[in-house]
């Protein structure tokens, strides 16, 4: 499967993201320079974590208007597969390519740790590879994580299926001791109406690894190479 990771002034997980798909996983990854105005063949773009422009503004605002972001929506308007990791995913939120917004964290504190989430979608391309209700254990690292949406949006993401996780504790219960950021409805990831983008907070290439200490991030990245190999 062929992976475009974009990077951006400020990306700090692209490496990461590579070494898993390409040395763990085996996958074929290039590197698209933000700048670059059209993305080379590929069956899915990821956008990985890190400080885009340094979050200058708010996280994502300044990376919406890099050059590739355009062709970027036009391959996920086109039913491209489109993955945004923690930065990722505040940037594809403020694309408009996903529902909802990112706000600073409730604590107004950085952080750095892992969290258990509870699968509540397990029939898309990001998570056939596991089962719903499965909790898996991935770290986040982040000082904008609050998810937020108004009512009759998240109304209609939940009849959709569009919440793809939920920050839970180790037995798979929502609680706010759980939600390391204050999410509303304790959401750590989403999809859009189309179930081909896919933006979550927690970063699963720093679990797809035995040496880190949790394999669950590699569920998803493996979904996501069996759904190209379906298709």
């Amino acid at each position: 499967m062929r992976f475009a990771i974009i990077v951006f002034p400020g990306s700090n997980c692209d490496r990461d993201c590579a070494h898993v798909l390409g040395e763990v996983l085996g996958q074929d990854v290039r590197f698209v320079f933000h700048k670059e105005p059209v993305l080379p063949p590929t069956d899915c773009v990821v956008l990985p974590g890190g400080f885009s422009y340094g979050d200058y503004l708010r996280a994502g605002a300044i990376a919406r208007f890099s050059p590739i972001l355009a062709d970027v929506v036009r391959f996920a308007e086109a039913g491209g597969l489109v993955l945004g990791i923690c930065n990722g995913f505040q940037v594809l939120l403020e694309a408009g390519l996903l529902p909802g917004a990112m706000l600073p964290n409730e604590s107004g504190r950085f952080v750095c740790r892992e969290v258990f989430l509870r699968v509540e979608n397990a029939d898309t391309a990001l998570t056939r590879g596991c089962k719903a209700g499965q909790v898996l254990r991935i770290p986040v690292a982040h000082a904008e994580g609050r998810y937020h949406a108004p009512p009759e949006t998240l109304d209609e993401m939940r009849r959709a299926g569009q919440v793809l996780f939920r920050y839970v504790d180790g037995r798979g219960r929502a609680r706010d001791s759980a939600n390391p950021n204050g999410a509303v409805d304790h959401i750590a990831g989403v999809m859009n109406r189309q179930g081909n983008c896919f933006g979550m907070m927690p970063h699963p290439e720093r679990a797809s690894e035995r040496v880190l200490g949790s394999e669950d991030g590699r569920l998803l990245f493996e979904s996501l190479i069996r759904t190209s190999r379906r298709g």
